[in-house]
């Protein structure tokens, strides 16, 4: 008779589903449970394209579409996380779509020589300009 093999941590054997807000931490896409929860309700998270309480349950093949700043990433839920698990397992748990973010993004934003000052209105323009908001 085979033995199964090894339950991951994070993973028992039982749930199906599991809370929102619960699987967005234990997969790190969030800092704290309270985050996910506010971003639950603050409308920057759906499943398969509706919005979602924080309290929804969540199961394997869901697409999740979480918008934070700048960016929104898209996973498909492959394990349930019932515990925050490390970030190689917690990697694991989902696929992640998300297309690249927008090279504005990845450099480094300008620094200002300490001592300058605050910056002149021809100085913000062109921070403004270099940053993608022009008006």
């Amino acid at each position: 008779m085979s033995t199964p093999g090894p339950t991951l941590p994070g993973q028992a054997e039982g749930p199906a589903t599991v809370r929102l807000d619960v699987w967005l931490w234990s997969a790190r896409l969030f800092p704290t449970r309270a985050a996910a929860t506010a971003a639950c309700r603050g409308g920057h998270v759906r499943r398969n394209g509706d919005p979602v309480k924080a309290a929804q349950k969540v199961s394997v093949g869901d697409e999740l579409r979480v918008r934070s700043p700048g960016r929104e990433r898209i996973v498909v839920v492959t394990r349930i996380l019932t515990k925050r698990v490390g970030a190689p397992i917690a990697r694991e748990s989902y696929e992640d779509h998300s297309p690249e973010p927008a090279p504005q993004l990845l450099a480094a934003p300008p620094r200002r020589d300490r001592g300058t000052g605050r910056p002149t209105k021809r100085e913000r323009r062109q921070l403004d300009r270099l940053r993608g908001r022009e008006s």
